[in-house]
């Protein structure tokens, strides 16, 4: 039975706010969504990124500091704005521009904050995009020598199959969707097989892809594989954030050293509920009571 990892998860990349047509704004970016959830489930994250000097980048803080969370690593930038998304909808689908040249582009390196408990170390692919993070991301790696955890997100024109192969052969635990398997690897056979060829030619611990509707398959170094399927329900709100909420209790998992089927079985109930509520973050601590209580986290 493996040990629960000790110290504190870290997690570095975007923090942002979505834009949408009805001039509503939501807090958001996959690292914030996941450190928000962890906080709240007593893991203690440190987030490593950047925001503007301005009305956003006091949101942000604000919205950190009043939900405890820990902003050692929140860098303020006065040359660069706040991380947006402006989200379009075409025919019903949602479409979105990942503004560049914002704040978490920018995240320096020298102004890293001195972790020296991280348990392990969390990013996506978005956080590559800008060479200056890319250069934060590498010093906080070799300074932190924690397993990495690498959240697959391929949003065009942001990501190189360059890149995400490097990060892929360095990861000890990776998740993606099946859109993304699909992807990165060739076709010719099933999604189970090709998640299975994908974690083995990077040698990958745990690879976990994520079906919508149909849940989540599993693929662990050992050669086993589990997928897990949501309940049904008719309680979708919207999806937003699920994935990210996934990746959260994933990630608490590990943490806690819980088994695999208990692991994705917990994930797959929290990002159920979370699409029963508008956003991806909840704002009440009430929200995430009844998971502590029966995950034995009180």
């Amino acid at each position: 039975m493996k040990s629960p990892l000790t110290g504190r998860p870290v997690l570095f990349g975007e923090v942002l706010f979505d834009h949408f047509p009805d001039g509503d704004v939501v807090l958001g970016g996959a690292p914030f969504n996941v450190a928000w959830h962890l906080n709240a489930f007593g893991a203690r994250p440190v987030l490593i990124s950047r925001v503007g000097n301005d009305a956003l980048g006091r949101r942000i803080r604000d919205a950190m500091q009043g939900w405890q969370m820990d902003t050692i690593g929140l860098q303020l930038d006065s040359a660069h704005p706040t991380g947006t998304v402006d989200v379009s909808i075409e025919d019903g689908e949602p479409h979105y521009d990942i503004v560049e040249h914002r704040a978490w582009d920018f995240i320096d390196a020298d102004s890293l904050p001195p972790v020296t408990d991280a348990a392990l170390l969390y990013h996506g692919s978005l956080a590559l995009r800008s060479p200056v993070s890319r250069k934060a991301l590498d010093r906080l790696r070799a300074q932190l020598d924690a397993p990495v955890f690498l959240d697959v997100n391929l949003r065009p024109p942001w990501w190189s199959r360059e890149a995400i192969t490097q990060h892929l052969d360095t990861a000890r635990w990776v998740k993606l969707n099946d859109e993304e398997l699909d992807t990165l690897t060739p076709a010719g056979s099933d999604l189970a097989q090709r998640a299975a060829a994908l974690q083995q030619s990077h040698d990958i611990e745990l690879l976990i892809t994520t079906l919508g509707e149909e849940g989540a398959l599993a693929h662990d170094s050992t050669g086993h594989s589990l997928q897990v399927k949501p309940a049904a329900t008719d309680t979708v709100t919207d999806t937003v954030g699920a994935g990210d909420a996934f990746t959260s209790v994933i990630i608490l998992g590990l943490l806690n050293a819980w088994d695999l089927e208990q692991t994705l079985q917990r994930a797959q109930t929290f990002a159920s509920a979370i699409v029963g509520i508008r956003g991806a973050t909840p704002g009440h601590r009430d929200f995430y009571t009844v998971f502590r209580q029966h995950w034995d986290l009180m």
